[in-house]
């Protein structure tokens, strides 16, 4: 019931009606067949005779009126009738019947109907006595009767009322039929016969095109016919369809068709027409084609977007609706305030916003000498508060500047679109110098020597003099006591002897430096200890027959010290401390390993020709033969050869070239890595052969490591190492990275790509050419610009990226980045994101997920590497025991990882819903809204969740994903997905 409410209370479009036979067509004499013959009874049979329709037309019609006779029994019989495919078929009669009460003396047996009968045949086969004149094998459609008859009869003849009766009847499965109108003792005319059949007309609706359908059998059959959509329209949700009642009547739409993105709906809905010039669509629907926002055109009719105009530019992030933007115009009204080293600077915003609200600002600090060098970047020492770069209110604090210094600052506006420009943003610059300032504190303090009764302390200079260091002040006291019971000793260099003490003692000494400004900040506090008696007795029984035996050998060179002292006050040499103090690689006690190296600064020489002296062996040019380039690096070739030194074997090395023009400052450049690397002995650090600096081309030479950078080889051999392989590379470039740091070196740029592997899986730290940080002229897009050079973003701690504060434990979120890369076997850190993206996600407090089959030990160790607070960070020593504890226990990386929780996210989408929700892979595809895609998924086989959770971002682009919007959704989703499953998988366990 409720089904046929529905289809009447639906709209129905007016059926198509196609005449199979109409008698009042006939232009000469029908010729049915009757029965009884004429021959058998003259009166009793039906009679062909032309008459009149209620037009006054000419028609031939059939009658018949016997009355007076009982057991009347008249049949008349149409001709064949093809019915050409109908199944159901219509007849519409048009007939008088006489009134029986009109009738003088008129019998009991008057009729005032007739009856209706059909027979199926694929032949004209019939005759006069085939079929039999009887209801079987005719099969009755209905009785017929009169609405009206007639009765009065004038001079002209009857005066007849002319009856319109429609019967049908089916199913009709035969090439054709007959009819044939039985009489059983009437008075009646039949006027005119029609046969007819229905069928539904071809429409469009709903945005698809439904070709004319026959109706069904019966009056009640739904026909269902399948809509083709309209050029340039597609279906949405389910295969539209109409159904066509056995009236011929459209009902029970279902589904529809939308235009494409690019074409609108006009005419009612029956034509998708392409967007015009400068109009665009950009998702399938009905709405109409939008005009192209502010500063955006097309190139083509049906347009599916706008490309902005030449200088105008849109993010990822901006709606399509959105005008183009272009870049900021320059800040304005730039006020500074000096203080000192430290500086205030505020502006007012740009004249012109590029029509964006999102202007934030960078500031650039360059520092300018007396000579005519001009301006270089300022070094990681200047501080900014809140931050350089991104600065959203127009105001910085910037401190921390030298003394008497002449600086240009200069104040970028930049905006979400600025990265998409090719000019550079436009800045106000304003030049200030500094005033006279105190010295900064002093950074760090040796211990030289002890006795039970002194200690000899040095410290290095301050990294900000801010003058003439005119002397120093220690203070001391013992560490129970307060800093009211101090003591000070001035010293006019960089050491000094503190005597008196109590043996055994711990005192907290605290050092600062005076300039003609006044006293700097005293260094931090540092504790050291004196000698107890047993101590320095037992020191003194080891070291007795040493000072014996040596007695004689000190009594000479006191001798010839004394010559040298004189000869040099002779040459007016007056300076206490030699030229390179504050350059010696001090031998430590307290928080250093006794006996370790401190790295020396090559650039902290004024030569820096010494430093490669110092730290570099020179080779003879003769020695080296170059076998191959193997590739390509920033100063010139890296090339594969042989290195034969005088008495030892020959020997396969990696050597780099420095390219033919070089400038000085190049070639000074080039050699800082050997400067740096020939300071450094450790198995898991690269080795420095030598240099070539005395012929041409300048050359360095170092051990060669058969299977080239780590990122390129796990690459190339995805899958194929288990995980405690994987560990045990780890565990290399772990210990590398603690003997760098204990020797207080900041390597900066920790990478796979900067980790070299040896034919025996061994790998080793490299890549220490600093220039990077102080060029901005370099095309890789590795390193993006920021102030003071290219930074490798994916790879760096945020307070790096934000404060350029680089220190071991930014090196330690470095590496935990490397180990990410290691498990994911080369795979890009946080894939197709943009590096601000990156560090948007980093500062809300996303983490990188668990790469695939990584065992959570692991995924929680990088996730401690990546602590947004550096001191809250593990130790390259604690990342060594940690490794170490995973290889001795095997089990403990079995364990898969959960999705992580709290502060440490995955970086993914988190609005993405958890797959366990949806039973198919095309409901996980709505729920992202990225439901275009299913039928690209199952033609790809990607139909259930545990092969699309696999899914690569080479999967998606196989799959026909070309978006990189849908293709970021998809891979972050899938990303997700994967993570949820360990999880489920580690709870299982």
């Amino acid at each position: 019931m409720d089904i046929l409410w529905i289809l009447w209370m639906l709209p129905a479009a007016l059926a198509v009606e196609e005449t199979l036979m109409d008698s009042t067509t006939a232009t000469a004499e029908l010729g049915w067949t009757v029965y009884p013959s004429s021959g058998v009874s003259e009166s009793s049979s039906w009679e062909e005779v032309s008459g009149y329709d209620e037009n006054m037309n000419t028609i031939r019609t059939y009658q018949v009126c016997n009355v007076f006779d009982n057991n009347q029994n008249n049949w008349v019989r149409t001709k064949y009738i093809r019915r050409r495919g109908a199944q159901r078929i219509h007849v519409e009669m048009k007939f008088s019947v006489r009134d029986c009460s009109s009738i003088p003396n008129v019998p009991g047996s008057c009729k005032e109907t007739f009856n209706l009968y059909y027979y199926e045949s694929d032949a004209d086969t019939a005759n006069k006595v085939s079929p039999p004149w009887m209801e079987n094998p005719w099969v009755k459609v209905d009785t017929i009767a009169a609405d009206e008859s007639f009765s009065q009869v004038d001079l002209g003849g009857r005066v007849m009322k002319i009856n319109t009766e429609v019967r049908s009847f089916g199913p009709v499965s035969r090439q054709g039929f007959y009819l044939a109108f039985q009489d059983y003792g009437g008075c009646m005319s039949l006027i005119a016969v029609r046969v007819f059949y229905r069928k539904c007309p071809r429409v469009i609706q709903n945005g698809a095109i439904f070709q004319e359908t026959l109706s069904g059998a019966e009056s009640t059959s739904l026909v269902a016919a399948r809509g083709v959509c309209v050029p340039n329209a597609e279906e949405v949700d389910v295969p539209i369809k109409l159904y066509c009642n056995g009236e011929g009547e459209w009902m029970v739409p279902i589904g529809r068709c939308m235009c494409k993105a690019g074409h609108e709906s006009v005419d009612n809905g029956t034509v998708c027409r392409a967007c015009q010039y400068g109009f665009f669509k950009p998702t399938q629907g009905d709405d109409a084609c939008l005009q192209c926002p502010m500063n955006s055109r097309t190139t083509n009719e049906g347009a599916t977007t706008c490309v902005c105009r030449n200088g105008y530019y849109r993010t990822d992030s901006d709606p399509l609706q959105m005008p183009c933007t272009t870049i900021p115009s320059a800040p304005q009204n730039v006020i500074s305030s000096v203080n000192e080293t430290s500086l205030m600077l505020e502006w007012t915003p740009p004249r012109e916003g590029g029509g964006r609200e999102d202007v934030v600002y960078n500031i650039i600090c360059k520092s300018c000498g007396a000579g005519r060098g001009g301006c270089t970047r300022c070094g990681d020492n200047v501080q900014f508060v809140p931050r350089q770069l991104g600065l959203i209110e127009p105001r910085v604090y910037i401190s921390d500047l030298l003394a008497h210094t002449q600086y240009t600052f200069e104040i970028q506006a930049v905006n979400g679109v600025s990265d998409q420009s090719p000019y550079s943003p436009h800045y106000s610059a304003v030049n200030i110098t500094t005033n006279q300032a105190a010295p900064s504190a002093v950074s760090i303090m040796h211990q030289v020597s002890r006795t039970v009764d002194s200690i000899t302390l040095s410290w290095s200079q301050p990294d900000q003099p801010n003058g003439v260091i005119l002397d120093y002040e220690l203070q001391y006291y013992e560490k129970d006591q307060t800093e009211y019971n101090s003591s000070v000793v001035r010293s006019q260099t960089n050491t000094a002897v503190i005597r008196g003490l109590k043996p055994g003692a711990i005192y907290v000494f605290q050092v600062r430096a005076r300039t003609v400004a006044g006293f700097g900040r005293y260094s931090g506090k540092m504790y050291f200890q004196t000698m107890t008696e047993e101590e320095y007795n037992t020191s003194v029984q080891e070291k007795l027959p040493l000072i014996i035996g040596s007695a004689a050998a000190g009594l000479v060179f006191l001798i010839a010290v004394v010559v040298i002292i004189i000869v040099c006050n002779r040459r007016g040499f007056e300076r206490a401390d030699s030229e390179y103090t504050d350059k010696l690689q001090h031998y430590t006690s307290g928080h250093m390993t006794p006996g370790m190296k401190i790295y020396i600064d090559p650039f902290t020489y004024e030569d820096p020709n010494e430093a490669v002296r110092e730290f570099a062996k020179e080779i003879d040019i003769s020695c080296v033969k170059i076998e191959q380039v193997i590739g390509a690096g920033e100063f010139g070739e890296v090339c594969s050869g042989n290195l034969k030194l005088p008495g030892k074997r020959e020997m396969f090395v990696a050597i780099k070239t420095l390219k033919s023009g070089y400038t000085e400052k190049q070639r000074r450049d080039f050699l800082s890595e050997a400067s740096i690397m020939g300071q450094f002995d450790h198995p898991n650090v690269i080795h420095l052969e030598g240099v070539v600096t005395k012929s041409s081309p300048v050359m360095i030479v170092t051990e060669f490591m058969e299977n080239g950078s780590l990122d390129s080889f796990l690459r190339q051999n995805d899958g194929q190492f288990t995980v405690i392989q994987l560990v045990g590379m780890l565990r290399g470039i772990a210990s590398g990275m603690k003997y760098l740091s204990d020797m207080n070196y900041v390597h900066r740029d920790l990478a796979a790509r900067n980790i070299l592997v040896n034919s025996n899986l061994v790998c080793k730290v490299s890549d220490f050419g600093l220039s990077r940080f102080l060029e901005d002229d370099t095309s890789d897009p590795t390193y993006t610009s920021a102030l003071g050079g290219k930074i490798p973003i994916r790879w760096t701690a945020p307070e790096a990226i934000q404060y350029r504060k680089f220190t071991s434990a930014s090196d330690v979120w470095s590496y935990g980045i490397v180990m990410w890369e290691v498990m994911s076997y080369g795979e890009r850190p946080y894939w197709d994101m943009t590096n601000q993206d990156v560090i948007n996600a980093i500062e809300q407090d996303y983490r990188l997920p668990p790469p695939m089959d990584c065992p959570s030990a692991l995924h929680q160790l990088m996730l401690d590497c990546w602590q947004k607070e550096r001191n809250n960070r593990p130790k390259f020593s604690q990342i060594v025991n940690n490794l170490d504890k995973m290889i001795r226990n095997p089990n403990s990386l079995k364990a898969m990882t959960p999705l992580s929780s709290g502060v440490h996210l995955p970086l993914l989408d988190r609005s993405v819903p958890d797959f366990s929700s949806f039973s198919t892979v095309d409901d996980w595809l709505d729920a992202i809204k990225m439901g275009q895609y299913k039928e690209n998924f199952a033609s790809a086989n990607f139909t259930s969740f545990d092969v699309v959770s696999q899914m690569t971002m080479d999967d998606i682009l196989r799959v026909g994903v070309t978006l990189g919007g849908h293709q970021k959704k998809i891979l972050n989703s899938v990303q997700m997905m994967r993570a949820q499953m360990n999880q489920i998988q580690s709870v299982e366990v």
